[in-house]
């Protein structure tokens, strides 16, 4: 599908003439930072069924957490990712990871589930770096390696979305919930200093107004049908992904298993070869048609969630059901990606603006609609809502 020529006002030169091949090191410390970044928003998912007890919440009142962090990641994602197309990044990025850093230490403080939900919500808005990173990354990459760092950036990022809950699982289990928040904190001012030696500066050439910016978020998403197709897409496709993974710890829980937060998080171990698959993907959506590709990956998810129907109460159908889940959708994720980054190449970070805005919106939706079934219809009701957003 042809796109139209982008206009002068969302063209933006960036400040480096000529582009060498990136360090590894460089790459491979975005990449950690990336996953130590997302890595925020899943550290309570194991854990609500210890924060419910120790907050003396209900389940369901609990569950509004993961809903909570993904609204606030979509906001920052609108808010704040726009930013690295107007000013310094390495700046934007290290002030993020600091103000990341006050509101983990104040979730890890909160007196009631009210001051956790806000602050909660304060960590998903700031801690968008990862989305910060991601456009840098292919801003300091020439052309013909802008895959292969992106695989290597995805890669670690899906890892920390998916080992933070095998982290947060054993860490609460053994010191509680709270040690958790202190623990990501002390991460988060680390890796605040090492990107601040490391990452290169950046400044835009021809700087815009905020409010030019944010108007020409509008703009883009006018003209671009296929930033439209991918940003609905995967709305959907993460929320089936949120749906499973906002409720495992209540059907581990239950009668069925008997087991708690480490049995939770053992799962993202699991899930992880979604992840280690990022590279792969991505190759062959340069290769091939993304469009396949993401029809393919959703044909995936609706077969996980068959099987969490069907075998979701034996141990065995779930860890095969976690195994198509994630890799269904992490498939489906770089190859709408793909399409996108193939569109204004001096706009990625608005670019990415829009599709992860809805990518989030779609996951903190998700998110409620699966908690929502699971307090009025259990583990079936779960599998109804992924199923049914699959097929949407």
């Amino acid at each position: 599908m042809e796109t139209r020529e982008a206009p002068d006002a969302l063209k933006m030169p960036d400040d480096v003439p000529a582009r060498r091949p990136m360090e590894r090191s460089l790459i491979i410390t975005m990449a950690i930072a990336s996953g130590l970044a997302a890595a925020n928003l899943y550290y309570n998912q194991p854990l609500l069924g210890q924060i419910a007890r120790s907050l003396r919440a209900t389940p369901g009142q609990a569950g509004i957490l993961p809903t909570l962090a993904q609204m606030g990641y979509a906001t920052g994602l609108f808010l704040l990712v726009p930013l690295g197309d107007i000013v310094e990044r390495r700046r934007l990025i290290v002030t993020l990871f600091g103000m990341v850093t006050l509101f983990l230490l104040a979730a890890g403080a909160a007196p009631s589930l009210v001051v956790l939900a806000l602050a909660t919500y304060a960590v998903g808005v700031s801690t968008v770096m990862a989305q910060a990173l991601l456009p840098f990354a292919v801003h300091l990459s020439p052309p013909g390696e802008r895959g292969k760092v992106v695989g290597v950036i995805m890669s670690g990022l899906l890892l920390g979305i998916l080992l933070s809950r095998t982290v947060s699982g054993i860490v609460g289990d053994q010191w509680g919930w709270r040690t958790v928040y202190g623990l990501a904190a002390a991460a988060m001012v680390g890796m605040a200093l090492i990107l601040r030696l490391r990452l290169p500066e950046s400044r835009p050439a021809a700087p815009m107004r905020y409010g030019d910016l944010m108007r020409s978020l509008f703009q883009i998403v006018r003209e671009q049908p296929i930033l439209r197709q991918a940003a609905l897409n995967g709305a959907l496709v993460f929320g089936t992904f949120s749906a499973f993974w906002a409720t495992l710890v209540f059907l581990l829980e239950s009668p069925a298993y008997h087991l708690g937060a480490t049995a939770a998080g053992l799962f993202g171990l699991v899930g992880a070869t979604g992840a280690l698959a990022a590279p792969v993907v991505g190759r062959l959506a340069d290769r091939g048609s993304p469009r396949l590709l993401i029809g393919g990956a959703v044909g995936i998810i609706f077969a996980s969630y068959l099987l969490f129907w069907t075998f979701g109460l034996h141990l065995w159908g779930l860890i095969v059901g976690v195994i198509l889940l994630d890799l269904g959708v992490q498939s489906a994720h770089i190859a709408n990606q793909t399409r996108v980054y193939s569109l204004l190449p001096d706009a990625h970070s608005r670019l990415n603006t829009v599709y992860m805005v809805s990518y989030f919106l779609g996951g903190s939706t998700g998110s409620y609609l699966a908690a929502l079934a699971w307090s009025r219809a259990g583990w079936g009701g779960v599998c109804a809502v992924g199923a049914g957003l699959a097929t949407l």
